[in-house]
């Protein structure tokens, strides 16, 4: 109310020069990585609930005194029925089918201005003109009152049930996260991917009925014709009517999968492929293997042109008779004082670290698999074109005639599109089994470039090499961070006033002190300036200052002895 007041009192000032962004400021943008939230409301942000909110919201909009709450405006009418009501014999007689639906009896409005508008729904609906005598007679219900009635007190009957309990409570748990069984025969057969993506292939592929269940829901339906089948029963005849399942749902599978397991194997190909080019462009990787050599020819006696690269993960555990320090530390502290502008090594062999991680035996595996998967799904896309034929009968031939073989399938599916998609497929195995030849023959060319004999290189796999050098990295990387830590501490130690200037904190206070000190000079040779440049009448003792009446008694004093001697 007194917002209210002192809006009516002060004139409202409006600069028409002023520009309208600065008038309205807006929203903070709401947005998350790649989702963009900024049309939600501020007024969306309220935690209260609508239906409690609504008296306050009025309150607040009218701005009038606390009265009277306005009643709320009557519900729309009910959409009205263009063709005459039936007669009054006719509506005795007749009884149509309920729909057992919870009904609002009232729409009440809405508590304030929402991003959907002011009214409900069903307040801005159309009335629909409907055909009342036909709908009477398509949902005439045929029993009469009474019987009726004792039907529906009668107890419902049971389902049949033939699976075991575990069996069909994996049929419910995967049914609760599929279309309805229904829906399942078209999209299966289309392969449309609007209806089962990849999660839903994977659990219709555990749902796939055997002979034995099938024959058994056959044989109790035909006992009980009368009773219903469970949810489980129900959808497992469902599924068994659509031929091959099992071929179906492996080539809609393989369609959808192939990109995946193409980039499980071209992927770790591309790390050992890049990781040879940065081990042989490290030049503190070629500084570490010349420290190493160097060493163990001196410790050996001999002169030997290079070794196995497997040995760099034991000098972690060859340690010096005096100190105890592994030999690793001491090649650190060479390349310390020889190379210091070396690297940590780690951080030039990124691909190195991440082969080192991958199964190359497996790549090849799931090489040989993908070329197998490929080759089947072409002998399932034949079975099945035989299958369709057949179920479409004599249609066939006048549809190929008019349009093709792919005339009977819906334009743009999946199903329509898989000669194409598996001739890609085919195309694209050929450049993956080319790449996979030629990196493991440059890994083998680039082992005979590290020194290994042709007997080596055969007993040398690519995962154990990048593990070792990775392994390694990280071994050098940890013991030169304590080497060059130890040096900081040792230089702490050797300068007790402060921190060395070479570190961070030592070049902070230096400049502050240097800084401090300048700006001290600065303000003294002003003042020696400002002395020099005041002339001499004003260097004379001013006589309004009291003088030290001490010293001239003092002097007094002297100078009468003075005078009596």
């Amino acid at each position: 109310m007194k917002q209210s007041e002192q809006t009516k009192d002060t004139p409202l000032l409006w600069d028409f020069d002023q520009p309208w962004s600065s008038i309205i400021k807006p929203a903070a943008r709401l947005c998350l990585n790649t989702f963009d939230f900024s049309d939600l409301w501020d007024e969306e942000d309220s935690t209260e609930d609508e239906g409690t909110s609504s008296v306050s919201d009025l309150l607040t909009c009218t701005g009038s005194p606390p009265g009277p709450l306005p009643l709320p405006p009557p519900p729309p009418p009910l959409p009205t029925v263009a063709s005459p009501s039936p007669p009054l014999k006719q509506a005795t007689k007749s009884r149509t089918l309920k729909l057992h639906w919870r009904e609002m009896k009232s729409l009440p409005p809405l508590p304030r201005m929402t991003r959907f508008g002011t009214q409900t729904i069903w307040a801005a609906l159309e009335p629909v003109h409907l055909d009342t005598n036909r709908l009477e007679y398509l949902f005439e219900s045929k029993v009469s009152g009474i019987c009726f009635s004792a039907a529906s007190g009668r107890q419902k009957q049971p389902c049949v049930s033939v699976l075991g309990m575990k069996r069909s409570n994996i049929i419910t748990i995967a049914l609760s996260c599929l279309p309805p069984p229904r829906l399942l025969p078209p999209a299966i057969n289309s392969m449309d991917s609007s209806v089962l993506d990849r999660e839903d292939i994977q659990r219709l592929q555990t749902l796939i009925p055997t002979e034995e269940e099938l024959s058994l829901i056959n044989d109790a339906k035909a006992k009980n014709p009368q009773a219903p089948l469970a949810q489980a029963e129900s959808c497992l005849l469902t599924l068994g009517e659509i031929s091959h399942l099992s071929s179906r749902l492996q080539l809609w599978a393989f369609a959808l999968d192939y990109d995946s397991l193409e980039r499980e194997i071209a992927e770790p190909l591309f790390h050992l492929k890049l990781a040879m080019e940065q081990l042989a462009a490290s030049q503190t990787f070629r500084r570490i293997l010349a420290t190493v050599l160097a060493i163990g020819n001196f410790l050996n006696g001999r002169k030997a042109r290079g070794f196995e690269l497997s040995y760099l993960g034991k000098l972690s555990q060859v340690r010096d008779t005096h100190s105890r320090q592994p030999l690793l530390h001491h090649v650190c502290m060479l390349l310390q004082q020889l190379y210091p502008e070396c690297s940590d090594l780690y951080s030039d062999i990124g691909a190195a670290i991440k082969a080192g991680k991958c199964d190359y035996s497996l790549v090849h595996s799931n090489l040989w698999q993908l070329e197998a998967m490929c080759k089947a799904s072409w002998e399932q896309l034949k079975m099945l074109d035989k299958a369709d034929e057949k179920r479409k009968g004599g249609k066939w031939e006048k549809i190929r005639s008019r349009g093709g073989d792919e005339a009977l399938l819906p334009e743009g599916s999946l199903r329509q599109q898989l000669p194409k998609i598996l001739k890609e497929c085919e195309g694209k195995l050929k450049v993956l089994k080319a790449v996979h030849r030629r990196v493991i023959n440059r890994f083998h060319s680039f082992l005979l470039f590290l020194g290994y004999s042709k007997a080596m290189v055969k007993d040398t796999r690519a995962e154990d090499f990048c593990k070792t050098i990775s392994n390694f990295s990280l071994e050098y990387r940890s013991m030169r961070q304590s080497i060059l830590l130890q040096r900081e501490r040792e230089r702490q130690r050797s300068a007790p006033e402060g921190p060395s200037p070479s570190t961070p904190i030592g070049q902070r206070k230096h400049l502050q002190s240097s800084t401090q000190n300048d700006s001290e000079k600065s303000e003294e040779q002003c003042k020696l300036e400002e002395v020099l440049r005041t002339p001499e009448s004003t260097l004379r003792p001013d006589a309004t200052l009291p003088r030290n009446r001490r010293k001239m008694a003092n002097i007094q004093a002297q100078f009468s002895g003075n005078l009596k001697l």
